[in-house]
């Protein structure tokens, strides 16, 4: 390779230099790992400093050099199912001079954007759709006579959701080429449960996967690592085909070639893989065996814990916040407690017993306790069978992650007033995970649903007896959603309730919102009455349905505004407007970008500062 393209100082390749991802494959096997080592480098220090997710993308470094040097993006197409195991593809793919900008406002995205790369073939953020996709794309290339391939990347987690295996059961007998890389490290977020966990880990250690690794070996000592002198080799080489390909499994069953297991941290051999499946032209599966958080001992350690993480300190792996204060874990805590004094009550995740705080339930009542895997649409499904036989679940998910289970909350929970309830994590504005990730839509689709309640809580105190009530007093489907990351309060103390809060001083102006912007909303109060303005506060803590009692209230005011972390159409304040009640409402207007949650949040008009100026502006006009 061109010495130009190293800088000397500190003998690392300087990526931003390369033609990339095209000068890799004249890299030699040892510049390569000595790549890999450079990449995992820049991967821990960058997400040191911008949070991101760490484990998922260490644990695919090799395995991302070598699709790159065995196929030609973006003629090939790469699919990486989340994408949140993409940032080396990002480094090389031409982005390496603004990776440093990756999950900051108008940076790099953390997942994966064709309007941000032509490299980037499909949109990601949520699990188990790459085969669909990749069937999809690869459906429309054969029918056009285009040769390339497509790859999709997913892990042995994705595999627990029901879209993989809907597309895995039309795209074994398509007759395109589609290679499907199976990523198995045992891990998705949590540890991976379930059957087919089980299945793949006999697959790990088959011993086909000896035989791979000798068949490799041949091909190395007798061919080039890149380019066509393998393809022949391996196209007229019957044995060592056959010596590859792991025979009598599901994905053969399903029309498949199974070239594997691989060792997914030796470019060799994944060269030799990767290669011998793209021979086949067919629809085949690659696994490869890797290890999540692979270079950096506290990730190797803790994968669960460093899949996401904020900023932490690189010494010593310490991230900057302390889990424990946090919605999600003052949820977790709650649930814990009354399912110590009621025996029926069950929790129930999809794959995210960190992130949601249920691990505390996970380790006291592990009996009581059922992670799904990434199969939403199951867990809440599965909610509604313990539901109708006396139990009281209690499903906890991330805002992101509960569209996907639309039909199961009408038709499996709703219809016959099943009792359940649903902690919706992350609602509102999450920041830095993007459009894919923030909790804007769940007021707008559960509101569709006949009989939901829905809490929207301001504090943690609210969060308890919100918690409590959903589960011990209401009937039906329930929800309490709660944001990301920690309380904020007002003036240093916590008014509870689970209806209704006011502040009411006879003005011709109300304001209204719920949630954490309440707090927003009183600092912006506080700013109005410096000034002489004076309005009354609502903040309705049962969001849905309308409260009749406020609905009566706000139609006495010249103008209400509303405040609100959800996407416009469907929005609490529409619903109010809808009642004639002349409403201002100020929320999301379509998908919000990536960026700190506090910049968006001001950007949207959200902020304490915006809520003021634009109440100020509607007096200063002379319309009040």
């Amino acid at each position: 390779m061109d010495n130009t393209k190293k800088n000397n100082q500190a003998d690392e390749f300087d990526l931003t230099a390369m033609d990339l991802p095209r000068d890799l494959k004249g890299l030699s096997i040892s510049e390569c790992r000595q790549l890999a080592r450079q990449i995992r480098r820049t991967l821990i220090t960058t997400v040191s400093k911008n949070g991101g997710h760490l484990s998922s993308n260490l644990g695919t470094v090799e395995l991302t050099i070598a699709i790159h040097r065995v196929f030609d993006s973006p003629q090939d197409k790469v699919i990486w199912d989340v994408g949140h195991q993409a940032y080396t593809h990002k480094l090389l793919t031409g982005r390496a001079d603004r990776f440093s900008t990756i999950r900051t406002e108008n940076g790099l995205s953390g997942f994966t954007r064709p309007d941000e790369s032509e490299h980037d073939a499909f949109i990601s953020g949520h699990s188990s759709n790459s085969i669909s996709a990749a069937l999809g794309i690869a459906v429309s290339m054969k029918l056009k006579g285009d040769e390339h391939f497509t790859i999709a990347v997913l892990g042995d987690g994705a595999l627990t959701g029901g879209e993989s295996f809907e597309g895995l059961n039309n795209a074994g007998k398509s007759r395109t080429n589609l290679i499907i890389v199976l990523n198995y490290n045992e891990m998705s977020i949590s540890k991976n449960v379930g059957a087919t966990a089980k299945y793949l880990s006999t697959l790990r250690t088959k011993e086909s996967y000896h035989k791979t690794k000798s068949a490799v070996e041949n091909v190395l000592n007798s061919t080039p690592i890149v380019g066509n002198p393998i393809k022949q080799f391996v196209r007229g080489s019957k044995n060592v085909l056959k010596d590859m390909i792991l025979h009598s499994t599901m994905f053969e069953d399903l029309g498949f070639e199974f070239v594997g297991p691989i060792d997914g941290h030796n470019i060799e051999e994944l060269e030799a893989g990767l290669s011998a499946a793209k021979a086949l032209r067919c629809p085949t599966i690659v696994m490869v065996n890797t290890q999540k958080g692979h270079g950096y001992a506290p990730a190797e350690a803790n994968p669960g814990g460093y899949h996401g993480v904020g900023a932490f300190d690189l010494s010593t792996g310490n991230p900057d916040v302390v889990p424990e204060d946090s919605w999600s874990a003052v949820f977790g805590r709650k649930l814990l407690s009354l399912a110590y004094e009621h025996t029926n009550i069950c929790a129930v995740t999809a794959a995210m017993k960190y992130g949601t705080g249920l691990y505390y339930f996970h380790h006291a009542l592990p009996r009581r306790f059922f992670d799904v895997g990434i199969a939403e649409q199951h867990a809440a499904t599965f909610c509604g069978g313990l539901a109708s036989n006396g139990m009281i679940p209690v499903f906890a998910v991330y805002s992101t992650f509960l569209q996907r289970c639309y039909d199961q909350l009408l038709h499996d929970l709703s219809i016959i007033d099943t009792h359940a309830v649903i902690g919706v994590d992350r609602a509102g504005i999450v920041g830095e995970d993007g459009e894919t990730h923030q909790g804007i839509f769940d007021i707008p689709f559960l509101t569709t649903i006949p009989g939901v309640t829905i809490y929207s809580p301001s504090n943690y105190r609210e969060l308890e007896i919100c918690l409590e009530k959903a589960i011990l007093s209401d009937k039906g489907l329930c929800a309490v959603r709660y944001p990301r990351g920690a309380e904020k309060l007002f003036g240093g103390h916590d008014e509870a309730d689970t209806e209704l809060v006011r502040h009411t001083r006879g003005a011709r102006v109300a304001a209204v919102t719920y949630g954490r912007l309440y707090n927003e909303l009183m600092t912006a109060d506080a700013v109005l009455q410096k000034h002489g303005i004076t309005i009354d506060i609502y903040k309705p803590v049962k969001i849905f349905p309308v409260s009749d009692r406020l609905a009566e209230a706000l139609k006495g005011y010249d103008k209400v505004f509303f405040f609100e972390e959800s996407y416009e159409y469907g929005s609490i304040g529409e619903k109010y407007a809808a009642l004639g009640i002349n409403t201002d409402r100020t929320a999301c207007k379509g998908f919000v970008a990536h960026g700190s949650t506090e910049s968006l949040l001001d950007k949207l008009g959200l902020s304490a500062e915006k809520m003021a100026e634009k109440i100020m502006e509607y007096f200063e006009n002379g319309k009040a």
